[in-house]
């Protein structure tokens, strides 16, 4: 008896020891718990289902309210290996042509790092509105003045000819999406280049389907835009156009290197990539609460920014994710040719063991950058065994894997 006691505890040793050892599938990295062993939930990346394209991230730049970016804050911005890697420029068509060189510089600087540019007019010239509408018999002027505008600054990917039409307290010109698409219909191939539209303040599901249900209007459309101020991201269903983000902060009163914030950020762009949209444009690049500071330094937002901005490039491909797998856990997936990136935001306050299954693809290992209120971008690397692998996920922290 006494020796079949000690077999049993000598068993008991042994199955402790080998729990501890089968948590770490890739030996990468144990459970922070100390090794017991867990359920645990399973994000699944299938590189095999498409979803949307992405055609970037980015922000506003407005010289004539703000002044511009400095030659050392654009490479800040736009490049991929000496700052943030922004691929999408957001720039205002003035009402007046003496302003329109303002913008040149940062329009040249951001193409020549391979950013795509977008400009918004706020307003028409005085002499074309009525009030704050855009008089009817001022289409063609209007389209004229658009188009003159995109030849003196060399040319923009993409025109938005209202912003946040359906705001009405906002002082800008506003218009109905009937009104917005009567214009495009009429004017749309005038207008010096595609057109985005039709950018309404709260991305209305109406105000868009509305815009879109004018057929002349929506074949004059490159792209569906729109910003999320009061409402959250959502899936606009099957409209037939790409859907690009085109501006939003969170909070202007708050720095942009507290990382509170910017981890509310993360998960806003998160969300706007689970919602199927192409695009996140962020408001003013350089400002206290921006992803570049009024000193021209990086700011947690920046860094937060980074993590998509120049790891998921214009041209990749979202693909199939556990968007949630695990409590405070959330993820999205993208393929650009052979190469796998997912980007990780754990909101848990402990460090978060996730596991992680890869088909559609073979991955043997990835770079790790991680973000946290101490670190920027910290570099590692993460083994893969058959296509499957588990590591730490640091307490409220970003994590970007891509693969090698």
């Amino acid at each position: 008896m006494r020796r079949k006691l000690s077999y049993l505890m000598m068993l008991a040793v042994c199955l402790g020891s080998c729990k501890k050892s089968e948590v770490a599938q890739d030996g990468n990295t144990t459970p922070a718990n100390g090794g017991k062993k867990e359920v645990l939930a399973t994000s699944t990346v299938d590189a095999s289902v498409v979803q949307q394209t992405v055609q970037g991230f980015g922000g506003a730049s407005i010289p004539i309210w703000i002044g511009d970016l400095t030659s050392a804050q654009r490479e800040k911005a736009f490049s991929t290996t000496n700052g943030i890697g922004l691929s999408i420029l957001r720039v205002m068509v003035p009402t007046s042509s003496s302003q329109f060189a303002a913008e040149k510089p940062t329009i040249d600087a951001a193409k020549s790092y391979g950013a795509k540019v977008i400009a918004t007019a706020w307003n028409a010239p005085s002499s074309m509105m009525d009030g704050l509408k855009l008089k009817t018999s001022s289409y063609g002027d209007y389209a004229a003045h658009l188009s003159s505008y995109n030849s003196a600054v060399g040319g923009v990917y993409a025109i938005s000819p209202w912003n946040e039409p359906n705001y009405s307290a906002s002082g800008w010109m506003g218009g109905t999406a009937t009104e917005i698409a009567n214009f495009v219909a009429a004017q749309g191939s005038n207008c010096g280049a595609p057109i985005m539209a039709p950018e309404p303040l709260d991305m209305s599901q109406s105000f868009i389907n509305t815009y879109l249900s004018n057929a002349t209007a929506k074949s004059k459309t490159a792209f569906v835009c729109g910003h999320i101020y009061g409402a959250n991201p959502y899936n606009l269903g099957n409209i037939g156009k790409s859907v690009w983000m085109t501006e939003h902060y969170t909070n202007s009163q708050i720095s942009g290197n507290d990382w509170g914030n910017a981890m509310n950020a993360a998960k806003e762009i998160h969300d706007c990539m689970t919602a199927g949209w192409a695009a996140y444009v962020w408001w003013y690049i350089r400002r206290s609460y921006g992803p570049i500071d009024e000193n021209g330094n990086i700011t947690k937002l920046g860094y937060v920014m980074t993590h998509f901005a120049k790891y998921v490039r214009p041209g990749s491909s979202k693909i199939s994710c556990s968007a949630n797998p695990t409590t405070g856990v959330y993820m999205t997936a993208y393929k650009n040719g052979s190469k796998i990136v997912i980007e990780i935001v754990n909101q848990n306050t402990a460090t978060t063991y996730q596991t992680f299954s890869i088909g559609g693809a073979t991955v043997t290992g990835f770079d790790r950058y991680v973000t946290t209120s101490s670190a920027n971008l910290a570099a590692s690397t993460v083994t893969v065994s058959n296509n499957s692998f588990g590591i730490n996920l640091a307490p409220s922290s970003v994590t970007t894997l891509v693969s090698q």
